[in-house]
């Protein structure tokens, strides 16, 4: 097998015409440079250089391997560059998992600090729901994520809680909003809720269906759909309440909802939000970077942990 060594010597021994000369340019003994050559000789099975007097002459085969031996080697030092790049976030891609409702705290705000700061990175920001995020680091197809969470223990995961947000009841009544919510008038409640296709793995239900089993009340939304943008329209419209975290609704009422508003539930209920990766894991600069931009984003919005 060839190495990049064996073809730099090789380079460097038809350019001077020389083992001597190519070995003070590299700064080896000549016998090191010799054995490099007879080492490419063997792994090639052809002889590369005929000595005559006290120099060599390429072969018809060395002429034919030069051109290769110089774009493998420019190839080899590219991808060195891009590799250095990437290290100190010149250039390359920073991938980083966030659960679908996470663009409404921190996605476009992430964004615009990583390329403040290294405008030559590629970004993509992944994810719709944290239980497919889950899935992706635990395939490795993700370093880290931020993900929305119902319990602190995760089989396959580290989790590292950064902060937590109010979940709240959203309307257009006052006459609902005049005083806290009870898991019995959740259970009576005209609700509208998102994640219908995570029903069953969503963190925000999970807390909620918890609290209300603990009370002896059954969640029971009368609509369903998949983004929390529509229910907070519907709760707008008067059709149907819903409920989201504090965060959330502070960013969309304003714009889709604005005659309404929105109460605490009794008991109040917290949607936690950690940074996830896979044990053990060592991780990146790029990912420690994502990590630190992304804690201090939600710090914005929700009650740090």
């Amino acid at each position: 097998m060839m190495t990049l060594h064996q073809l730099r010597c090789f380079l460097t021994v038809y350019e001077h015409g020389s083992l001597t000369a190519a070995a003070e340019e590299l700064g080896y003994a000549q016998p090191s440079i010799s054995e490099q050559i007879r080492g490419l000789e063997r792994g090639l099975g052809v002889d590369l250089f005929r000595r005559v007097g006290r120099g060599v002459v390429p072969t018809t085969v060395a002429d034919e391997l030069r051109p290769h031996a110089e774009r493998t080697l420019a190839a080899a030092d590219e991808a060195r560059r891009a590799v250095q790049s990437a290290k100190s976030f010149e250039t390359g891609t920073i991938r980083f998992g966030m659960f679908g409702a996470g663009r409404h705290y921190l996605s476009a705000n992430l964004v615009a600090d990583v390329l403040a700061r290294y405008p030559g990175v590629r970004v993509e920001i992944t994810g719709l729901n944290s239980i497919e995020i889950y899935e992706d680091l635990r395939h490795g197809k993700l370093e880290v994520a931020l993900i929305a969470v119902s319990s602190l223990v995760s089989e396959g995961l580290d989790l590292t809680p950064i902060a937590r947000d109010e979940i709240v009841y959203v309307s257009v009544d006052p006459a609902r909003l005049a005083t806290p919510v009870t898991p019995h008038r959740l259970s009576l409640a005209n609700l509208a809720l998102s994640q219908s296709s995570f029903k069953d793995v969503d963190s925000t239900r999970i807390k909620l269906s918890q609290m209300m089993a603990e009370h002896g009340r059954t969640l029971a939304p009368k609509i369903e759909v998949e983004d929390v943008e529509t229910v907070i329209e519907l709760a707008g419209r008067g059709v149907a309440d819903t409920v989201t975290t504090k965060g959330i609704a502070d960013v969309l009422i304003p714009t889709l909802a604005p005659r309404a508003a929105y109460v605490s539930l009794r008991p109040k209920v917290y949607e936690t939000f950690a940074i996830a990766h896979r044990p053990g894991a060592t991780l990146s600069n790029a990912a420690r970077f994502m990590i630190e931009l992304a804690t201090r984003r939600m710090h914005d919005y929700a009650e740090p942990v």
